[in-house]
């Protein structure tokens, strides 16, 4: 007889639950499942909300202002070259930033970004065949003409960063550093469908090349 009144009580409180107070409007507060006198401190905690008020502090506010000179720590950007590919005359700067060490590890890390980010619109050698050519995008560049061999390098930084026509910006997806390295090895693919054989000066090199 209890399993009854057990299954009776759990039907009326689920009716109720689902179909009893749908849509009705009420002036009281709410019913506390686990109300502050049993469970002090679970529901209203004393805290401060944004936007709120404050009888501590003079002005009535909890959200304070930020203290004259201060910079984040994290986002201070007063290199110009670096985060704006610009010269201290406004003008695009040839070449990369002082900052930076340009070296293998550079070149490597860039053609890593390069082949996820760049390669399926640009092509692996830069030439525009990416794949996205063979679904109907046939208006991207190639690197390897004149106007963005002799562009310079805090232009194209501009570009990545900023976007361009069809192209949207990166910069949420590269960071400063890693859009520098993209262009270094951006320079590399140029720099390899125009080399000749007279530019390997190393000897050991042209042996393993062929090249006499």
């Amino acid at each position: 007889m209890r399993n009854v009144y057990l299954v009776t009580a759990f039907l009326v409180v689920l009716t109720v639950s689902i179909f009893g107070f749908r849509g009705r409007i009420s002036t009281k507060p709410p019913i506390e499942v686990f109300p502050d006198w049993a469970f002090p401190g679970m529901k209203q905690q004393p805290k401060y909300k944004h936007q709120g008020e404050s009888k501590f502090f003079a002005d009535g506010r909890v959200d304070r202002p930020i203290p004259a000179n201060t910079v984040s720590r994290d986002e201070l950007r007063n290199d110009d070259a670096l985060f704006a590919g610009k010269a201290a005359d406004g003008s695009w700067i040839r070449g990369f930033p002082a900052a930076l060490t340009v070296d293998s590890a550079m070149i490597a890390h860039g053609r890593e970004r390069f082949n996820i980010y760049c390669q399926p619109c640009h092509g692996a050698l830069g030439d525009g065949n990416g794949i996205t050519k063979q679904y109907g995008m046939g208006a991207t560049p190639t690197y390897h003409d004149d106007r963005l061999r002799q562009m310079a390098e805090g232009e194209l930084f501009n570009t990545i960063t900023h976007g361009k026509g069809n192209m949207l910006s990166y910069a949420d997806k590269l960071l400063p550093e890693e859009r520098w390295a993209v262009i270094l090895y951006v320079r590399a693919l140029q720099r390899a469908q125009t080399g000749t054989a007279a530019d390997v000066a190393d000897a050991s090199a042209k042996t393993s090349l062929g090249l006499q």
